[in-house]
């Protein structure tokens, strides 16, 4: 399909973190294959560091380091617009967002969400061309697509690269994701993290989306003194409201592992500078697959296949006795509790001194 230099396309993918960052291979091969394409993308507003610096304008002149990939952002605050849908505030964001995707005049939009409210959110673009899966993960988005795109892929990313290939006959592959970097971000890691060190920095990340794919915190904390031992520095993230996970890690370490309680674009800036990253299904997991660190994931009731780490070097853990489910059960699943810390710990020696594995 032939598209004119001057084309315009409309990205939407509103959330969540790990479904943007699944999203971002699929663009990047877009703007690698088409560097004078305006490309503009819908986000709410929490995920805004994974696109842009804060600091940032939403609308440059040119792309640079703190906006690399896309020209223009949107903010669409749907999950606040649930909670209060006839506010003033409501009506009056909403209408903003429509008219300025109106005036974005895009040659076509591109729902990576596949749910009803990202579909509703493309057609405020007023485009005549609404790209989407065939089979989406809400199936009656696919009602509101004017391409329905059949995907064979099983990975998200590779999904993503199917249906960004579409808008203009590409045939594209995934890469490198291209990322922001926020100068006051990148100068607070550098504090954390010296440029010179003699530790291997270690991240966890204990929290998960739903207790079912939640690892026990114990666990983690067993593994972090073990690293410690051997001599790494261990860090800590914590998302909101995951802090006793944090204190129970640092209490068992008597303190020696840090807790690091940070905004998205630190959290980007400090993921740069470790050695290995250990976590479950989560957003910083794909965070660490994105920037090219290490990764032991710790899978239970969601796919690794489908969803799991994708790019950089990373082992998964996943039990037999584990299925596919995304009911949110608040216990961790039975097979996920199978795995312990020594196969955690087996699993980061292979990824830090690969060459003692050899």
């Amino acid at each position: 399909m032939q598209t004119h230099s001057n084309f315009r396309l409309l990205v939407v993918r509103l959330g969540a973190m790990g479904d943007i960052l699944h999203a971002l291979p699929a663009v990047t091969a877009l703007r690698q294959a088409h560097p004078d394409w305006v490309i503009d993308w819908v986000v709410e507003p929490r995920w805004r560091a994974l696109l842009s610096a804060e600091w940032a304008p939403t609308r440059q002149t040119a792309r640079n380091s703190t906006q690399p990939l896309i020209d223009s952002l949107h903010f669409a605050a749907t999950k606040q617009w649930r909670k209060s849908p006839f506010s003033l505030q409501t009506l009056h964001e909403f209408n903003a967002l429509r008219s300025a995707l109106r005036s974005g005049k895009y040659d076509a939009v591109i729902d990576l969400q596949g749910a009803i409210r990202s579909a509703l959110v493309a057609r405020l673009a007023g485009c005549r061309r609404l790209i989407g899966e065939a089979e989406p993960r809400e199936r009656a988005a696919r009602w509101l697509f004017s391409e329905r795109v059949a995907t064979r892929s099983v990975h998200v990313i590779e999904q993503d690269i199917e249906l960004a290939s579409a808008i203009a006959g590409d045939q594209l592959t995934p890469v490198e994701p291209w990322l922001p970097v926020d100068p006051a971000a990148e100068a607070w890691a550098d504090e954390i993290l010296p440029p010179i060190t003699n530790k291997t920095t270690v991240l966890i990340n204990p929290g998960a989306g739903w207790g079912a794919k939640r690892w026990p915190a114990e666990r983690y904390a067993a593994v972090a003194q073990s690293l410690i031992v051997l001599g790494c520095r261990v860090l800590v993230n914590i998302g909101p409201g995951e802090e006793p996970l944090a204190d129970l890690i640092v209490r068992v370490t008597n303190g020696a592992a840090t807790p690091l309680a940070c905004s998205l674009a630190q959290l980007i800036a400090i993921t740069r500078r470790i050695a290995l990253l250990i976590a479950g299904d989560t957003g910083p997991l794909h965070l660490a697959c994105a920037l090219d660190r290490p990764v032991v994931g710790i899978y239970g009731p969601t796919d690794p296949s489908r969803n799991g780490p994708f790019g950089s070097r990373f082992i998964v853990l996943r039990s037999p006795e584990s299925r596919r489910d995304h009911t949110r059960h608040e216990e961790p699943e039975s097979g996920l509790l199978t795995i312990q810390p020594a196969d955690v710990l087996r699993a980061t020696d292979a990824l830090l001194y690969p060459e003692s594995a050899s």
